[in-house]
């Protein structure tokens, strides 16, 4: 750093520009009369004895009087321990800065809107980590890199993880291998054209940021139910339903679980209708109070206002765009359950699992 940088660096530390110029001066000289560090410096001969005063009482230099006054700079330790100080308080200062302009405080609002993907991507992991029930995801390699510690989190702690694998841009790019799926998710797909970045947690949070060839970077953090449903089905028909599986831990044998109410009635159906007993376990709310609960009994009947599927076809997804219900008999009588956001049916499903087929 040369002498002008140095006088600049000062005066920002608090420091008048003769201060500055003085300091620097004596730093050179090391001991020297008022006069010739006026001489050196560019401070004017009537402003020196004020300046050095100045210096003295900022603990920068000491004076002594020897026929005249004499200055010299005093042990630097202080002066060190000052501008460290400082430096690191305008670090902080940075830090804070950039930290508030990039992620707003998330607790406190519905929709958070922000500028850095790495903001979506550092929230989507801390989320998924804390996950309960299930995650859904749609993301490209690379991000999955990002992302597969946390994933594998879930994935331990008996989240259902279903991951939609979308290239970067115009390009497939390779997916992760079965070893690493088999460590992060239940299901994996894979789209060929890209796609936003996506993550919904527990039907209540979603994480969404544009794929990176938008002309539009943003991000945007939800924490809500109503529009993580909206993004919920965004999941299911453009990322899910018409991609074939890459990778499925699925079993065909009970137990079978199932986060989906639509996907465990398609599951169903077929085998209510060739009048096998299936005895299930469903964990969920009462609708009319909020209440988490248990039932066990035996599904009996499916239900849904699309046009019921012909000629031994499967029930698709668009028969089921509206409302869908299965029907639970237990010991306490008959129980209607619904999906995600049921309001009419006296259960709203997070998990059903099948636990014997006879």
């Amino acid at each position: 750093m040369n002498g002008d940088t140095l006088i600049d660096t000062l005066e920002e530390a608090g420091l008048s520009p003769y201060q500055a110029d003085a300091f620097v001066t004596l730093l050179e000289l090391g001991s020297a009369s008022a006069t010739d560090v006026a001489q050196a410096s560019s401070v004017p001969d009537p402003r020196i004895y004020d300046v050095l005063r100045g210096l003295e009482e900022k603990g920068y230099i000491e004076t002594y009087e020897q026929d005249s006054l004499h200055a010299r700079a005093h042990d630097p330790a202080d002066v060190l321990e000052d501008l460290r100080s400082q430096a690191n308080r305008f670090e902080n200062a940075a830090e804070e800065i950039e930290d508030r302009w990039n992620r707003p405080d998330i607790e406190e609002h519905a929709v958070s809107i922000v500028k850095r993907f790495d903001t979506v991507l550092t929230r989507a992991d801390e989320l998924i980590r804390t996950a309960e029930n299930q995650v859904q995801i749609g993301l490209t390699p690379a991000q999955y890199t990002e992302l597969a510690d946390a994933l594998e989190v879930a994935h331990n702690d008996g989240v259902n993880v279903k991951i939609c694998f979308i290239p970067p841009s115009d390009t497939l790019a390779d997916v992760p291998s079965t070893d690493l799926l088999e460590r992060t998710c239940i299901e994996a797909r894979r789209r060929d054209l890209p796609a936003p970045f996506v993550a919904l947690v527990d039907r209540s949070w979603t994480c969404f940021a544009p794929h990176g060839e938008s002309t539009n970077q943003y991000g945007v953090i939800v924490n809500d139910r109503s529009l993580a449903y909206v993004v919920h089905w965004y999941f299911l028909s453009c990322l899910w339903e018409v991609h074939e599986p890459i990778y499925s831990a699925r079993s065909d044998e009970p137990p079978i679980t199932y986060v989906d109410l639509r996907q465990c009635l398609r599951d169903v159906e077929p085998l209510l209708e060739s009048g096998i007993t299936i005895d299930a376990t469903i964990y969920g709310y009462e609708t009319n109070t909020g209440r988490k609960i248990t039932r066990r009994g035996q599904l009996t009947d499916v239900e849904y206002v699309g046009q019921s599927a012909t000629g031994g076809e499967r029930t698709t997804l668009l028969h089921l765009a509206g409302q869908a219900s299965i029907t639970l008999e237990t010991d306490e009588g008959e129980f209607t359950v619904g999906g995600w956001g049921a309001m009419i049916e006296d259960i709203e499903a997070i998990r059903i699992t099948i636990d014997a087929l006879e």
